[in-house]
């Protein structure tokens, strides 16, 4: 499309240019001309759930008699062509706009309102038949449309995108655990040679980490489910017909084939945004996991020969530009990279919901730009993860001998029959004379009355499956 010949169209502030061949009109240019602030614009993803908002409200419009049927029929059929993908370039407004997200709705309300009228006369600019705050925005506001929008995309990205590629992990992590649930290796704390337990151990402590994250977020998101569509400008439903929330419920749900309800509270749906930071909390911790879990395979395949050593991770590319041969744990850094924005996104979050003033929180572009990154970062992150890194990892057996023979602490064991202050000299004398355990014991002559090669054998001291 060209943007060099302009048309004119007109709002309360009178007449301004705007691209001849594009759908939208006054108010969206006014904010591209006020606005150019950065290169974040809204997603496809949030352009088309808001596109599902408008939707329904047409269809309820029209059962409730506000619109007439052939122009909540051309509001239909424009709003189909954006969710087919056919209009992506008419939304280019930036993230950093009004805090109600009021340039975005009226963006999409301009170019629903001529993309019909193109079908209608074959003209656009004219707001005729169909008026982009008459029609497209009867019965709405920003206030209470843009909330809506944001709950409808997040919902829509989490089932379709994140809980599938979180339920793969698991799935993952579940196998390995019992793949590897047979192989003694040395434990640690305080990144300290501890006690034995098997590779399967540690997988099963990140897969159960995963399942309760899972949880976690189920029981968050879905209180997103709740719309604040019906309270309009400040929560008390002015301008909206009696019915109009039942109406748009039941079109919506029709629709997206998920359980949406009206918000039992508009005036705290409108002012504040509590699912959401529920929900970017429960993101947070899934973060927080996975920044444990990536590290945790960063220092188990630390080497190949001067690190631990214990794991094996797929080669999938060069890992250094001036080193040959060099394979780094990229995917894991990835990850982790991941995990610290998607931490972030929650502060950022957390201070936008924090400054809802009065009837209106104005953070909500910011809101949902976080919210939508973290979602589809981790969704992405995670998939990239499994594939490349985690469904290939093996166990480096002859290392997790080697570590495990040579450990200090399996003299835990011994505990219970000699004591803690005997077990330490036994420790102690074999670290100075670099000898084994047993032969430490036997100096000491610890080996009269108990059976050490039994006592100090590693499958003994891991939990029985």
């Amino acid at each position: 499309m060209s943007t060099t010949k302009k048309r004119y169209e007109n709002d309360s502030f009178g007449k301004i240019a705007v691209p001849k061949d594009f759908l939208w009109g006054a108010q969206t240019q006014r904010s591209l001309n006020n606005f150019n602030i950065g290169n974040e614009i809204f997603s496809s993803d949030f352009i088309k759930a808001f596109t599902i908002q408008k939707k329904a409200c047409a269809l309820a419009n029209k059962d409730l008699k506000v619109l007439d049927n052939k122009i909540a029929n051309l509001i239909v059929k424009a709003t189909d062509q954006i969710l087919k993908g056919n209009l992506d370039d008419q939304f280019p407004l930036k993230i950093w706009q009004t805090g109600s997200g009021t340039q975005t709705n009226m963006n999409l309300n301009e170019v629903i309102s001529n993309y019909a009228n193109k079908l209608s006369t074959g003209k656009i600019g004219t707001k005729k038949p169909v008026h982009p705050n008459d029609h497209v925005n009867a019965s709405q506001s920003s206030n209470d449309s843009f909330p809506t929008a944001m709950h409808i995309s997040s919902v829509i990205q989490i089932q379709k995108k994140l809980i599938p590629s979180i339920k793969e992990m698991l799935s993952v992590l579940q196998k390995k655990t019992k793949e590897f649930k047979t192989i003694i290796k040395i434990g640690r704390t305080h990144m300290q040679d501890a006690t034995p337990l098997t590779l399967g151990d540690e997988f099963s402590g990140y897969a159960e980490q995963i399942k309760n994250d899972t949880a976690n977020l189920e029981k968050n998101y879905k209180k997103m489910f709740a719309l604040a569509q019906g309270g309009t400008a400040v929560g008390t439903g002015i301008n909206a017909p009696k019915n109009f929330e039942k109406k748009f419920i039941f079109y919506l749900k029709k629709i997206t084939k998920i359980p949406f309800f009206s918000s039992y509270n508009k005036f705290e749906s409108l002012s504040f945004h509590g699912p959401i930071v529920d929900t970017s909390a429960a993101l947070n911790g899934l973060a927080i996991s996975l920044m444990k879990i990536g590290n945790d395979i960063k220092f188990l395949s630390s080497g190949p020969r001067s690190g631990i050593g214990e794991i094996n991770i797929p080669e999938n590319e060069p890992g250094s530009s001036i080193m040959p041969g060099k394979v780094n744990p990229t995917q894991a850094e990835a990850l982790t990279m991941v995990c610290s924005q998607v931490m972030g996104n929650n502060l950022t979050i957390s201070i936008g919901a924090s400054n809802g003033h009065l009837e209106l929180n104005t953070f909500k572009p910011v809101i949902i730009f976080n919210l939508l990154q973290s979602i589809n970062l981790l969704s992405d992150s995670i998939i990239s993860f499994c594939k490349k890194c985690l469904i290939g990892i093996k166990a480096n057996k002859n290392i997790i001998k080697k570590n495990l023979d040579n450990s200090l602490m399996l003299v835990t064991a011994l505990n219970p029959y000699i004591g803690y202050d005997k077990a330490a000299a036994v420790a102690k004398l074999a670290y100075k004379k670099n000898i084994n355990l047993i032969e430490a014991a036997k100096e000491l002559g610890l080996n009269k009355k108990i059976n050490l090669e039994k006592i100090l054998d590693p499958k003994n001291m891991v939990k029985k499956k």
